[in-house]
């Protein structure tokens, strides 16, 4: 019998490639120096303590070399990227406020709709800078704070300076200190006590400017037994030249709190994404991550949860599409810290076309994390035979009470369902299309495709069957 081979179409991208002209207000000169550094900082007008940060972490950057592991970052020179860009635009608080040319980049991918329809608030950042940010009256009735990170710099900053860069010090890998010294944008959230924000917040992130960075910072707070559904949207069209996207984002869950982390990124090709995120959650509190990983020319993304307070839970439910010349390497960490902690990691991943999809996983239970559970369980579908999917779970366990597992799966879609399918009357590009379908939905379903035209097509991949 001849080998099949299953032809799955890339991610209609034509939607995301339209580009803004490249028009800014201001862009930094490329590379990275305590000159850019101090501009940037003054341009955003930073409080003595940031700028500061801002200059420590730079010293940071230029002591810590790149990972010795993972995917090759060699295509990365930071004296090519520029690190600052403002768009030609002040933020609006109206969305007809927003330039013509901006504001139709952001009606294209569906954004103002998805906030009519189903968001409680929404931000939107294009380049370095937010230019749009909305919320619901009565939310802001009962406390709740949602807007630009610069913004809130300067009307919570006590609030900001308690938590800024405390869960990512930029001394934790080189990445962190680049965000650490230039980072600009981004959205702060803080949700009171016992605030159940109903409707999910929404910031979409959009780079526009070829050969540029993004660096945008999230930092959100929910208060005790209060709760909070997030989502992030990332995109960019492709260019020519390699784009940097280095955010971080810090969640604070505190007890008895409930926050649900969803993030579509959608990159193009010519994007390095080298994004920080992690999150600190206390007694009986629960983070949930929802992710899905679809684009970039190269990933390092691994979501981390600290169960610091007894009882604290963490769910990570991800899938990751890499196609030709793509290196995916993703996954998640948990940290159990306390007893009676728990963690469940779902996640699959599919390649094809020679793409590269890495699943990484870090699992420790502390000394006295007793009754600390963990289940971590990844599948891997390769659509070829010159793909690539590999599985590297690393597992620290220093407590006797504790129950840890992992299980791992790496297959092709096999003749027999395929036969199976197609003897009861389904054509056999179709009966194809059905097993992919069936292998993400388990992890799509968790996705918030309900709330932006964006989110739904990337979760429907435009399955076209089979060539030999």
């Amino acid at each position: 019998m001849a080998k099949q081979k299953t032809f799955i179409e890339d991610i209609e991208r034509a939607l995301y490639d339209v580009r803004g002209e490249d028009r800014p207000r201001y862009r930094s000169e490329s590379g990275l120096t305590e000159e850019i550094v101090r501009d940037i900082s003054e341009r955003k007008h930073d409080p003595d303590w940031m700028t500061e940060m801002r200059l420590k972490a730079l010293a940071v950057y230029n002591e810590i070399s790149l990972p010795g592991w993972g995917p090759d970052l060699s295509a990365l020179d930071m004296e090519k990227i520029a690190t600052y860009v403002q768009p030609d635009a002040q933020m609006a608080g109206r969305w007809e406020d927003v330039p013509d040319e901006i504001r139709d980049t952001f009606d294209r991918l569906g954004i103002p709709e998805a906030e009519k329809e189903s968001l409680a608030g929404v931000g939107a950042q294009y380049d370095s800078e937010v230019v749009y940010h909305s919320i619901q009256t009565s939310l802001t009735k009962q406390g709740v704070v949602y807007t630009d990170m610069e913004t809130a710099l300067r009307e919570h900053e006590d609030l900001v300076r308690a938590h800024f860069m405390k869960l990512v010090p930029p001394k934790d890998h080189k990445f962190a200190a680049l965000h650490g010294a230039v980072w600009s944008g981004g959205s702060f959230v803080y949700v009171p006590a016992g605030v159940e924000v109903k409707i999910p917040l929404q910031s979409y992130f959009r780079l526009n400017a070829p050969g540029a960075g993004q660096f945008e910072h999230t930092l959100i707070i929910v208060e005790k037994g209060a709760s909070l559904h997030f989502i992030e949207g990332c995109s960019a069209p492709k260019y020519n030249v390699t784009n940097l996207h280095a955010g971080c984002v810090e969640l604070y869950v505190k007890e008895g709190a409930r926050l649900r982390y969803s993030t579509i990124e959608n990159w193009s090709k010519n994007m390095m994404n080298l994004n920080t995120k992690r999150a600190l959650v206390e007694k009986g509190g629960l983070i949930e991550w929802v992710s899905g990983s679809f684009g970039s020319r190269v990933s390092m993304l691994y979501p981390t949860s600290i169960l610091s307070g007894e009882g604290a839970r963490c769910e990570f439910t991800g899938v990751t599409f890499a196609g030709r010349g793509q290196h995916l390497d993703t996954g998640a960490t948990v940290v159990h810290a306390a007893p009676r902690t728990s963690s469940v990691i779902n996640t699959r991943s599919i390649s094809k076309d020679g793409g590269v999809a890495v699943y990484r996983s870090g699992v420790k239970v502390t000394a006295g994390a007793k009754g600390a559970k963990c289940a971590v369980n990844c599948e891997s579908l390769m659509l070829d035979d010159v793909s690539r999917s590999d599985t590297i779970p690393v597992m620290d366990v220093r407590e006797d009470d504790a129950d840890v597992g992992h299980e791992a799966k790496i297959g092709r879609i096999s003749d027999e369902a395929i036969y199976y399918l197609t003897s009861r009357g389904i054509k056999e590009d179709e009966a194809r299309a059905m097993i992919v379908r069936g292998f993400v939905e388990p992890i799509a379903k968790a996705l918030p495709m309900e709330y932006a035209v964006e989110m739904n097509n990337l979760i429907d991949l435009e399955l076209e069957g089979t060539r030999g």
